[in-house]
């Protein structure tokens, strides 16, 4: 979500710090804020005021009209507020159809002022430009302010001057106050656009003689822009709608989606309900939430709330266990009902997401049974049916009444069967595995032959794109009458490989000539090419470091897809515009600020741009054109663009907001027609940079396109245009439209559902009176959702009886060969691995030490020595033996400076060598003489022990064989000057260990070794060694110990 309200308090205390004005403002940062847990006495030390000034207080909780709903205490001393907060509030109200709990409070000075001192000002955002409205009366009865206000319109990119406040808002303000308004209006209007605020209305800003007083404020920011405003915002809290408790579980979903590169959203309508939903995508989960309404369930309706954009494994497991958790904490008579539902994926993997859900089942089955929950499931997408597999296997296995269906089942079917409207299939039909339709039977490797690219009704025509008219001289460029034809070329900005290489299987798959991608940018890396598939044949693809080395080299290009993340993607799409050869730019990065937004599409205008696209929650906009040409992800995988027929046009164009339910209309309109023409997903923001109407007049002018097919939402007003331009004539073929949210007037309090553009601001923008009004206008508009499908086809029907519509023969794709990596995912095909471990497992959602997470290590506080316990032996070791291990790298953590690997890394590190190399010197040095005698002495002591061997057998038979006994003896160390940390190490040995039948062992050699015996016969060999240059140790005295004096012997 974009738009964000604050509260009353956040939004003056922006103002208070920010608004720049000759104006002079009062009572700046006089506010107090009370809940139920206030410490009056240290409130009146931190705001001494409290004490003096008379006071007004009101619930500062998102609620409209305060002063008429008897909400406001006036005129009031300390005690009067607090008396009146005692008897009036703390408890249940009733605002409107919200009933919640008054516990938010704001106390600020009485400001004393008469009636014509009262104004009303409004800033709020539209997608030309900002709107400045002002009425010169003010306060509670204001009115209509729509109607009675002047405005004034500041178009994109413009400055607001006191001249223009002067003479188009001012007209019916006293002289005297005009000057002290228009610096306060102006200097007003730079804080909204500096701290990107989306709507902010003052009612009553009042005017004296002392100065200005803001009373009343309502405010939303545009909580995309965070990365840009953080250093003037802070942490801003967004207050939950009254009627609607912030709960923890909100919280902890809000912050796995604040860490996520997916979207996971959760919103609490009633804790108490039997109908909880999990639903994938935000636009299916607006249609999922309306289906339940319109079939009598707004009562029972749980949450709301979607996940989407390849959420990972433990991601889902996380947010499924939530929704569990919360629905089996109070019992219903009827049972519950668990719906986890979804549109046709277009890139996440359905049965790695249907794993988390699974984990989730698993360990809440003891409580789903208990509160007799039924779980109904359908979903489509790349891999889907293992997902649908897995999940209906876990129902049996755990004894829960789980109902599972594909694509081939209508969508929101399964909300009719969960209440009871329709029976429930005993076996429903399965469509054909993924496996079935991709796999090549042919051996050749070349491009099969063209197949039809026409419309079913049309005969073959060029599908070249038309270029942008040339316009007039000071007239914006006109845009292209067609987006893509099967010659279209692109440039993808962005190391997206999987969108790139599924453009390319879909161009394979379509009969083009060349592939529809020319080239890739990406800033990252230098220019290089890039491996890819187009059908069995490796071909590269020039990847570019900069966008004018791609435009210069590539001049056929003509549409530009940016995969640029929300921070770099106004930049990028800018560059971009200023290259002639760019018709269409389609922008798939979500959390653009909608004032750089508003500016990309003003230039786009003026150059004749179509701009599709951002996109929002969805993560997902997208074009396809079927046997010309698909925009990224959109239409999903090989066997979803196979499935809905993709791969040649039909005679239905459709337009939608959501990435996720284009998909879902692909299917339904394969399934009911003779296919797509072409399709358009816009994106969900507030401002979409090409709108419905742009579409739907392309689609009106497109011979081939015989009827259209709009997927509107709940917000905004371009669904209205297309009523008008049914009324006037200008649209006459048939028009399908079905606007989704019809829920959110059946809520008691506002939720803003996935698309940021998804939220009415007024009833006009709700999905019921659009839905009234385009039926009005003469478009066909189902009942529900859930009849969408039934229309379209009848109209269809309809067309191909008038024979408008002229079905052709069916023409079978080429067969695409499918990619090594999803066959293996998939389970089609098996490898034997070139390596195999057994102690450590990072490719999950976190690092596994044999078989343990490693939150789990560290939440049992298992140390370094659990920690290699686990690696070098893969299982738990003792607490005595971790001890052990750890005592050990403390004692041998460093052996002075005088040996020879510390000699080795202090001299490369006096010639300079990095630190690396250093080590790496010191360590080659490791071997039987210097290191490696530990190793060799538990070999030697472990070998002689298991063989039965005595103490002094074992050191004869080395005499005898004349080897050394390792680890018996050192040039320092001797019987009589021990190394204390061997014995530490055998002390604590001693103390702490079951058993030390090893270490006796080698105390009874070493007594051996150390006797005046031994002695003797072992200076030959001594003699030897010092003539051979033995190991080399640094003289003490050519090295400065330099210690700090408390540490010194």
């Amino acid at each position: 979500m974009s738009a964000k309200a604050i509260s009353e308090q956040t939004g003056k205390e922006f103002l208070y710090k920010y608004i720049c004005t000759s104006a002079a403002v009062q009572n700046r940062f006089c506010c107090a804020n009370v809940t139920p847990e206030t410490d009056w006495d240290r409130l009146t030390q931190e705001h001494a005021w409290l004490l003096t000034e008379q006071l007004v207080v009101k619930p500062d909780q998102l609620i409209k009209r305060r002063g008429k709903l008897g909400l406001v205490g006036i005129n009031l001393d300390l005690q009067g507020v607090q008396e009146w907060l005692k008897l009036c509030h703390w408890l249940f109200s009733w605002v409107g159809k919200a009933k919640g709990i008054l516990k938010n409070f704001l106390i600020e000075p009485f400001v004393p002022h008469r009636q014509e001192e009262e104004f009303y000002v409004c800033i709020y955002a539209t997608r030309e430009g900002d709107h400045v409205l002002f009425h010169h009366e003010g306060g509670v009865e204001v009115g209509d302010v729509d109607a009675k206000a002047q405005r004034l319109m500041v178009g994109v990119d413009n400055k607001l001057s006191e001249d223009q406040v002067t003479e188009q808002l001012l007209t019916h303000v006293p002289d005297k106050k005009k000057q002290v308004l228009a610096s306060f209006i102006v200097g007003l209007f730079n804080l909204y656009e500096d701290l990107y605020f989306t709507y902010l209305e003052i009612n009553p800003l009042v005017v004296t003689d002392d100065g200005v007083y803001i009373l009343d404020m309502a405010a939303k920011i545009d909580a995309t822009a965070d990365y840009i405003c953080k250093a003037k915002w802070g942490d801003v809290e967004f207050p939950p709608p009254f009627g609607r408790e912030a709960y923890p579980e909100e919280a902890y979903i809000a912050d796995l989606d604040a860490k996520s590169g997916a979207s996971l959203k959760l919103t609490l309508l009633n804790p108490r309900g039997r109908i909880w939903t999990m639903v994938a995508g935000g636009g299916a989960s607006v249609v999922y939430s309306d289906t339940i309404c319109d079939l009598g369930g707004v009562d029972e309706l749980a949450n709301y709330g979607e996940y989407s954009g390849a959420p990972s494994e433990q991601q889902t497991y996380d947010y499924a266990k939530t929704i569990l958790s919360l629905m089996t904490r109070e019992k219903h008579p009827q049972g519950k009902i668990l719906i986890i539902g979804g549109s046709i994926a277009n890139f996440t993997n359905v049965a790695a997401t249907f794993k988390g859900i699974v984990r989730a089942i698993k360990d809440y089955q003891g409580p789903l049974k208990e509160h007799e929950v039924t779980i109904f499931v359908r979903r489509g997408g790349p891999n889907y049916q293992e997902g649908l597999r897995v999940m209906g296997e876990v129902g049996k296995t755990t004894g829960i009444p789980i109902h599972v269906f594909g694509t081939e089942t209508h969508m929101t079917a399964i909300v009719g069967m969960a209440l009871g409207h329709r029976p429930i299939p005993n076996q429903p039909p399965m469509d054909a595995h993924t496996a079935n339709f991709l796999l090549n039977t042919s051996s050749s490797a070349m491009t099969p032959a063209t197949t039809r690219t026409a419309s079913f009704s049309e005969p073959r025509t060029s599908n070249d794109a038309s270029p942008a008219k040339k316009s007039k001289a000071g007239l914006p460029a006109a845009k292209a009458t067609t987006l893509f034809s099967k010659h279209t070329k692109a440039i993808v900005w962005g190391m997206q490989t999987r969108a790139v290489q599924g453009m390319l299987d879909f161009d394979y798959v379509c009969s083009r000539d060349e592939p529809s991608v020319a080239a890739m940018v990406y800033p990252f890396t230098g220019d290089h090419k890039q491996k890819f598939y187009w059908g069995h044949k490796e071909i590269l693809l020039p990847v570019y470091k900069n966008m004018a080395d791609a435009m210069k080299k590539h001049p056929e290009v003509d549409v530009v897809i940016s995969f640029a993340s929300l921070r770099s993607a106004f930049d990028s799409t800018m560059e971009v515009m200023q290259y002639p050869q760019i018709h269409t730019i389609a922008i798939i990065a979500e959390g653009i600020p909608e004032a750089q937004t508003r500016k990309m599409i003003k230039v786009a205008d003026e150059k004749g741009v179509t701009i599709i696209g951002p996109a929002t929650v969805s993560i997902l906009v997208g074009g396809i054109k079927p046997g010309c040409f698909k925009i990224g992800n959109t239409g999903g995988m090989l066997d979803n663009i196979l499935a809905s027929k993709l791969y040649r046009p039909g005679s239905v164009a459709y337009v939608s907001r959501s990435g996720g339910m284009s998909n879902e209309l692909n299917n339904i309109i394969s399934r009911t027609t003779d296919g797509v023409y072409e399709g358009v997903a816009i994106g969900g923001d507030r401002y979409p940079g090409s709108t419905f109407m742009d579409h739907v007049l392309h689609y009106e002018d497109t011979p081939g396109i015989k009827m259209i097919v709009v997927l509107g939402e709940i917000g905004g007003t371009e669904e209205y245009k297309i009523c008008q331009g049914i009324t006037e004539g200008r649209i006459t073929k048939p028009v399908v439209c079905w606007c989704i949210g019809t829920c959110a007037t059946m809520f008691a309090s506002e939720v803003q559902f996935g698309h940021a553009g998804a939220c009415a601001n007024q009833a006009s923008e709700t999905a019921l009176a659009k839905n009234q009004a385009l039926r009005d206008a003469g478009a066909y508009v189902p009942k529900s959702f859930d009849e969408l499908g039934d229309v379209i086809r009848s109209v269809y029907d309809d067309l191909v009886a008038k024979g408008t519509i002229v079905p052709a023969q069916e023409v079978p794709p080429p067969t695409v060969p499918m990619d090594y990596s999803w066959a293996r995912e998939l389970g089609l095909i098996r490898k034997p691995a070139s390596f195999m471990t057994s102690i450590c497992d990072e490719r999950g959602q976190e690092l596994i030490y044999a078989g343990m997470p490693i939150t789990e290590v560290f939440k049992e506080e298992m140390g370094l020595g659990g920690v290699l316990g686990l690696l070098w032996f893969q299982r738990r070791l003792p607490r005595y033996a971790c001890q052990f291990i750890e005592m050990c790298l403390m004692v041998t953590a460093d052996h002075g400076p005088a040996v020879s690997g510390a000699h080795n890394t202090i001299v490369c590190a006096r010639a300079g060598k990095d630190l690396v190399s250093s080590l790496t010197s010191g360590l080659l040095t490791i071997g039987d003489r210097f290191g490696g005698a530990l190793d060799a002495a538990a070999k030697q002591f472990s070998k002689a022990f298991d063989s039965g061997m005595l103490p002094m057998e074992f050191v004869n038979k080395m005499k005898k064989d004349g080897k050394l006994i390792m680890g018996i003896g050192h040039r320092v160390k001797s019987i009589n000057n021990p190394d204390m940390r061997v014995q530490i190490l055998k002390d604590f040995v001693k103390q702490h260990f079951p058993s030390t039948q090893l270490l006796d062992y080698a105390l009874d050699v070493e007594k051996i070794t150390t006797s005046k015996y031994c002695f003797t016969h072992e200076c030959h060999y001594l003699d030897q060694k010092r003539l051979k240059q033995g190991l080399y140790r640094h003289p003490w005295d050519d090295i400065s110990y330099v210690l700090p004096e408390h540490m010194s012997m």
